[in-house]
Order: C-alpha cells, then sequence, then structure tokens
C-alpha cells in the first residue's frame, strides 16, 4: 500500500507529506483499514526500565508532536510510540520550509525547531487515546526560555507529564534550538540532571508510581565527550539513555543539492555514526541502564545491528519515509531472529 502511496507523497513539500500521511493513518485507524496499511507483527516481548514493551520497535518522537494520532500509530504495531518533543508554551518552530528530502541518500533534514501546541494540548490527547502498547512523552523547553533558566521549562513539563506518561525522554540534543546541546556539557548536564532526578523522585512519591526518565544524547560527540556523558548518567542513575538524536554532519551527503540546509540530519547517513555512540555509551554505561538505539533505521537488519550494538530497544522515524509501516514487522523479526539464533546465547 505505502508503495502506491510513497510517489505521490513525494511530490509534495516533505513537510505537507508528513502532515498528510499522519492524516492518511488516522483515516485508515477510524475506518478499520489498517489492514490495508500494516500487518500487525508477532509479539517479541522486551522489559526495559521496569516496563513490559509488546516488541522492541518503537516509534521516535518527532513524527506526532502533539500526540493527535497515538492510538493509530499503535496500530501500525509499534510496540511503543514517543510523542512530542513538547514545550510549557506553545510555539511555531523555525520558518518553513524546514524539512527537506534527501532521496538518494535516503535522509531526511529537519529545523522544525520544537514546534507544538503545548503541553497541555498533548495532556488533552493523552488522556483521550486507548494506548495499546507503551507510550513515552519527549520533553523540551521553549526557544525563547535562556539555558540558564531552561531546567525550569523541562521541570514543568515533567510535572505536567508525569502522572499519564509511561516514561519520559529528556530532549537536550535537538540541534534545532539555539544552545540546547550545551546542556551536555559536563558540568551544566551534572547540575541539570541533579535537580530533574530530585523531582522524578518526589514525583514518584506522591503519586506512588516510579516513571522512568530517559535522556536523549547526540551523534556528534567525539569519544571523550560520550565517556564523560557516561559517567554523568551513571552517577546520576537514571532509568535509561537515547542514542541519538539527528546530526549537523554533513560529510556523508556531500554534494547533495539538499546538504547545505541547516538542520539535523537523519536517516542512512546517521546509521554509523549513531551506532557507534550508541556502542561506545553501552559500554560505559551501567548494566542497569538500557539504551534506546535510534539513527538510520532502514532495513531489518539495520535494527538487529543496533540490538547487535547493546541496545534494548529500537527507535524508527525516517525508515517511515523511505519504507513505510513494513518497516516495523521487518524489524521485529529480524531481532527476534538474531534473539533466536544459537550464537545469540
Amino acid at each position: 500500500m505505502y508503495g502506491l502511496a510513497r510517489p505521490l507523497l513525494f511530490r509534495l513539500d516533505a513537510e505537507r507529506a508528513h502532515e498528510a500521511a499522519l492524516k492518511a493513518i488516522g483515516l485508515a485507524y477510524r475506518t478499520g483499514l489498517n489492514p490495508l496499511v500494516a500487518t500487525r507483527p508477532k509479539g517479541l516481548a522486551v522489559k526495559a526500565f521496569g516496563l513490559e514493551f509488546p516488541n522492541p520497535v518503537g516509534l521516535a518522537a518527532g513524527l506526532d508532536k502533539n500526540g493527535d494520532h497515538i492510538d493509530a500509530l499503535f496500530a501500525l504495531g509499534f510496540g511503543f510510540v514517543e510523542v512530542g518533543t513538547v514545550t510549557p508554551r506553545p510555539q511555531l518552530g523555525n520558518p518553513r520550509p524546514r524539512m527537506f528530502r534527501l532521496p538518494a541518500h535516503e535522509a531526511v533534514i529537519n529545523r522544525l525547531g520544537f514546534n507544538n501546541r503545548g503541553v497541555d494540548a498533548l495532556l488533552r490527547n493523552v488522556e483521550a487515546a486507548r494506548r495499546q502498547g507503551i507510550l513515552g512523552i519527549n520533553i523540551g523547553k521553549n526557544a525563547d526560555t535562556p539555558n540558564e533558566r531552561a531546567v525550569d521549562d523541562y521541570l514543568v513539563c515533567l510535572e505536567k507529564v508525569y502522572p499519564v506518561a509511561d516514561y519520559i525522554t529528556v530532549n537536550i540534543s535537538s540541534p534545532n534550538t539555539a544552545g540546547l546541546r550545551d546542556l551536555q556539557h559536563e558540568e551544566q548536564l551534572w547540575r541539570f540532571l541533579g535537580t530533574l532526578r530530585e523531582r522524578q523522585e518526589d514525583l514518584a512519591a506522591e503519586f506512588g508510581e516510579r516513571r522512568p526518565m530517559l535522556v536523549k544524547i547526540a551523534p556528534d560527540l567525539d569519544d571523550e565527550a560520550v565517556d564523560r556523558i557516561g559517567e554523568i548518567m551513571n552517577l546520576a542513575r537514571v532509568d535509561g539513555v537515547i542514542a541519538t538524536n539527528t546530526t549537523i554532519a554533513r560529510d556523508a551527503v556531500a554534494g547533495d543539492p539538499r546538504a547545505g540546509e541547516a538542520g539535523g540530519l537523519s536517516g542512512r547517513p546517521l546509521y554509523g555514526k549513531s551506532t557507534a555512540v550508541l556502542r561506545r555509551l553501552r559500554a560505559r554505561l551501567n548494566d542497569s541502564i538500557p539504551v534506546i538505539g535510534v539513527g538510520g533505521i532502514l532495513s531489518g537488519a539495520d535494527a538487529a545491528g543496533k540490538v547487535a550494538a547493546g541496545a534494548a530497544l529500537v527507535q524508527v522515524y525516517t525508515g517511515m519515509v523511505y519504507r513505510g509501516p513494513a518497516l516495523i514487522g521487518e524489524a521485529v523479526e529480524a531481532i527476534r531472529r538474531r534473539r533466536e539464533a544459537p550464537s545469540s546465547g
């Protein structure tokens, strides 16, 4: 089905195609036509962060920023869906055009800039959803909030989404909000995570249930920076890490007509870089801190490769642009084969 729709979608501006695809997925769900769009994969349960995932393949944040299509996305067969990034107040994001396909490289560049309707609007959608799987909520800061007060924005979002999220992701790695990645620097990261972790434990006591908090990091980190971040994650005792966000590097797409567009690059060119960060980080994190591998998954083999590098779970996004929902089941089956292979133990 997606093979028929893709040429039509690719005639549209990338962001308009994104919006059209979500509307189509929603329509298929509401009219019971989901079997024409995707075949739900057989279960492959994974336990991570104290949660039971129906299968290890999830949707990365960014596709459904406002949680408008939660149930329709679960119906495609995802084991978990992450919505957001959401900010305390609504914001428009960066000017259009701000999303570009690089078909020759099976890649996308985006500089959306946390465009969303604000955390209260997202909460209304989450509360109305049936949620047939694990739901993560990805939180960030408003663009006009200075870094010295960034933690206040994250605290607002953490407190509001805590009662309804299955897990919460702290996004400090988008390249499309000025200065955001500075929060990954050692001293700032330690203070920042300390404040959020303290509030997380307070909320766990208040609600009588502990929600896992994950941190999403960038791929554009040298080995020393990855090592330091691993040490800080261990000391802060975070529940998990997502490796990685998009890259600002362009070496893998040099010469492409769109290579000069500002923003984060995702898709196939990101796979090697993101997987290298995942592998190094996994080696430095305590065994009690699982990692979600994301970045450049366009096939089942790619998903299994993330697991081989140390990921407990994987997420896709740009792969859906180029492969469609069939990628979900293909990734689940590849991970199943790897799990069942004698050499996997």
